[in-house]
């Protein structure tokens, strides 16, 4: 469908932040410093296996530096190519500005089909890579820090700090290299949930909004709110659970590789990614009242909301104007091209845009790195004086409800639920929840106020593009 749309990812990112930089009075040049990439660094090298010498390409880019270390994910997809990673890593650098993440924007990927090889073998490959980032300095506590991505995850985090760690064993901060991390070598709590409760937190921020809820065409609450979700993966499953858990919303389809189930009642969100783990797909599942093999057809339903959280490109020219939601929400990179963005928002549907949308993922990926140069886990410190102090309180209510003249006393759970101190994952959550609420009032103050701002997306580049300038200015440039 990318090859139909006309434009190309890397071509949608130029053409938004064009138009968003356009209506900014910029100093001359700093535009184009802005947009370009720095650098992007291509490794090939070799990897003996199954008897032969295996050859593969990766890429490193660096977008912009006015912030550092400079952060961003490393896929593992076959078409992973520069294009596709400079655009990328120009989307995390605006992501990091929005949300107001001290990073600069970078991005990696393998040319690799992860699901050819075993895991020993991935684990060869992956150690390489990140060797051949190392010797570069594209990877770093202090520089360069990588994360997971389409394609990776925990498991390949912990490969690469640890060859980090063995090329740097004097590094105290060694840890800090990547994020995304098991809990147990130094990662975060709710950092695999990150990017699909950041897009929970996404909605819950419009929906407080009544000039947005109004330009969507859209009133109430979540609850009962049809939903339909493209990728069940990392993003799309956490996402599409707690609106459908927590929010009470109703998921009526699924799209995934092999097609597409729906349910008007709603589906199942839990059954649903067991049985594609245990099955590799869609098809078959007991808890749909229908299945189809095109998968991107389920993106033209009927629905309230609709979350892309795979790829790409796959709202573009051939399928914009047959779009039926009010409101989509960008849970993946650049899932509606340029062209198809305009021809939504001739037609009234309101995106809340990707590098607001996802955020979650860099949000807490910060606080996992703040965590790893500390060298301590968040509420260590603070948490029993929380309850101690929360325990004065309570104890002065008891004494005061003992007085039976007085006709009020405590409800039953008080006591146990004002005890208790925030734990990390807590914590985290929290965070998360007032970096996406503060970025959306940044973005909803421009769209609000500025007539020539006509969208979300347009108003989140704008903000982004200020920051930046201001720091790029602060430099001396």
């Amino acid at each position: 469908m990318l090859g139909q749309s006309h434009t190309s990812f890397r071509d949608s990112v130029d053409r938004m932040f064009t138009h968003a930089a356009s209506l900014l009075d910029l100093p001359d040049g700093l535009e184009e410093k802005i947009r370009v990439c720095n650098s992007t660094y291509t490794v090939r090298f070799g990897v003996r296996m199954r008897g032969s010498i295996h050859t593969f390409v990766g890429y490193r880019s660096v977008h912009s530096e006015h912030m550092e270390p400079v952060k961003g994910g490393i896929r593992y997809a076959d078409t992973v190519n520069q294009n596709e990673v400079e655009a990328l890593a120009a989307l995390m650098t605006y992501k990091c500005a929005l949300v107001e993440v001290p990073f600069g924007g970078s991005k990696g990927g393998l040319c690799i089909d992860p699901r050819q090889y075993s895991e020993e073998e991935l684990e060869r490959i992956t150690r390489r890579f990140t060797y051949e980032l190392s010797r570069r300095s594209l990877i770093s506590p202090s520089q360069n820090v990588p994360a997971p991505d389409m394609g990776t995850g925990e498991r390949e985090m912990a490969w690469m700090a640890d060859a980090y760690k063995r090329l740097h064993p004097d590094d105290i901060d060694a840890r800090g290299c990547v994020t995304g991390k098991p809990v147990s070598f130094g990662g975060i709590q709710g950092r695999v949930e990150a990017t699909g409760r950041g897009v929970q937190y996404a909605i819950h921020e419009f929906f407080r909004h009544p000039e947005a809820m109004k330009a969507a065409g859209l009133e109430g609450t979540l609850d009962g709110k049809r939903v339909i979700v493209q990728g069940l993966g990392n993003v799309g499953f956490h996402a599409a659970q707690f609106l459908s858990d927590s929010d009470g919303a109703k998921i009526i389809a699924v799209a995934e590789r092999d097609g597409a189930v729906m349910n008007p009642d709603g589906l199942n969100i839990a059954e649903l990614h067991k049985h594609i783990k245990e099955t590799g797909g869609v098809a078959g599942f007991d808890g749909a009242k229908d299945y189809t093999q095109n998968s991107l057809a389920a993106l033209e339903l009927e629905c309230d909301i609709l979350i892309p959280a795979a790829v790409e490109g796959v709202i573009n020219l051939e399928n914009a104007e047959n779009i039926n939601t009010k409101l989509v929400v960008e849970a993946a990179n650049g899932p509606v091209t340029a062209e198809a963005d305009e021809i939504l928002r001739k037609r009234g549907i309101v995106i809340i845009p990707d590098m607001y949308a996802n955020a979650g993922g860099v949000t807490v990926s910060y606080f996992e790195w703040v965590k790893n140069l500390t060298h301590i886990r968040f509420g260590r410190m603070e948490r029993r004086e929380q309850e101690a102090r929360t325990q004065l309180l309570v104890s002065e209510l008891e004494r005061l409800s003992s007085d039976k003249s007085l006709g009020w006393s405590l409800t039953k759970d008080f006591k146990d639920r004002y005890l208790k101190g925030a734990s990390e994952l807590e914590l985290v959550r929290s965070g998360l929840d007032d970096t996406m609420r503060g970025a959306f009032q940044s973005m909803a103050e421009v769209w609000y106020s500025d007539d020539k701002v006509a969208d979300l997306r347009t108003a989140a580049y704008v903000v982004s593009i200020r920051r930046i300038a201001e720091s790029y200015q602060a430099m001396g440039l």
